[in-house]
């Protein structure tokens, strides 16, 4: 799992490379967390994520309910099907705000 992280205004753009797994669930929790602070405006592009397991579905829980209660915003970028999927099925795609591509995710947090 590769993170890199970049600033555009005053948006925290996270791009995940990778599966998020049991293995790389930990990092992405810490990392991500670590830029959450009141009002925190944060982009976690997953245009290249593969596969995310249940793991993955906590962490992103876990990254929504910490933003929220910052009184941040969080937007997935560039769900594969298969993600979608399987947050649609497990009923936590409805918690989120999703994108297709970075320009309307940026333009969903201004």
């Amino acid at each position: 799992m590769e993170i890199n992280i970049n600033i555009v205004e005053d948006i925290k753009v996270v791009v995940l490379e990778g599966d998020i797994d049991a293995s790389t669930a930990p990092n992405v929790t810490k990392e991500v967390t670590s830029l959450i602070e009141p009002g925190s405006k944060i982009l976690l592009d997953m245009t290249k994520v593969e596969y995310m397991s249940s793991a993955g579905l906590r962490t992103l829980l876990t990254l929504h309910r910490q933003t929220n209660a910052k009184q941040g915003s969080l937007v997935l970028v560039g769900l594969n099907e298969d993600v979608e999927d399987t947050m649609s099925v497990t009923g936590f795609l409805e918690h989120f705000t999703t994108t297709q591509d970075l320009e309307a995710g940026l333009a969903a947090l201004k």
